[in-house]
């Protein structure tokens, strides 16, 4: 059984070395090299990339979490038709799936605007801000600045549902 094993590698090994000194080495000439070869590069500027929409956040219209976008559902022809919103749950257990029209979603680009009441607590970490300062005059925080969007995806969506109105339209579930 042995033998066999390594007759079988040697063969292995001469028919690859066989094809290694069959290819032409390139010839090296005095001639001046050819002109380059232009590769055209296409670019999609104002597009989105689907992979990055799977796991979207998904707010209401009162800018409250609801769920997230799990799946975008197509025609054959590639337009989209459905966006497949996960309502509930906790890492996909207990999950709600929901199919709703795309034209149902709106897509924002600028991140969700923090709404908290003045005093209440800050955007970093939840925490009251501290009022008492030592040897320093008490100024106000300085304002964030908005993140610049990301020109390859949206930052979230947003539609006009509440999360128990979506646990409480039919489930969506995928054929097989």
């Amino acid at each position: 059984m042995l033998m066999k094993s390594i007759a079988a590698g040697l063969a292995g090994t001469a028919l690859l070395a066989t094809v290694a000194f069959a290819q032409n080495p390139t010839a090296t000439t005095d001639k001046a090299p050819a002109a380059a070869t232009t590769t055209t590069t296409t670019t999609a500027s104002g597009e989105w990339r689907a992979s990055k929409m799977a796991g979207l956040k998904i707010y209401n219209d009162a800018n409250e979490s609801i769920g997230s976008i799990n799946d975008l559902l197509m025609d054959k022809s590639g337009n989209v038709k459905a966006v497949v919103i996960g309502v509930g749950g906790f890492l996909g257990v207990g999950e709600h799936l929901v199919a709703l029209p795309l034209d149902k979603v709106k897509f924002v680009t600028e991140p969700v605007v923090y709404t908290g009441a003045a005093g209440g607590s800050n955007v970093s970490g939840g925490r009251p801000a501290s009022t008492t300062t030592t040897g320093a005059a008490n100024t106000a925080p300085a304002a964030a600045t908005p993140a610049k969007p990301n020109p390859w995806y949206p930052d979230h969506a947003v539609i006009s549902a509440t999360k128990d109105q979506l646990k409480a339209m039919p489930e969506f579930k995928y054929a097989i």
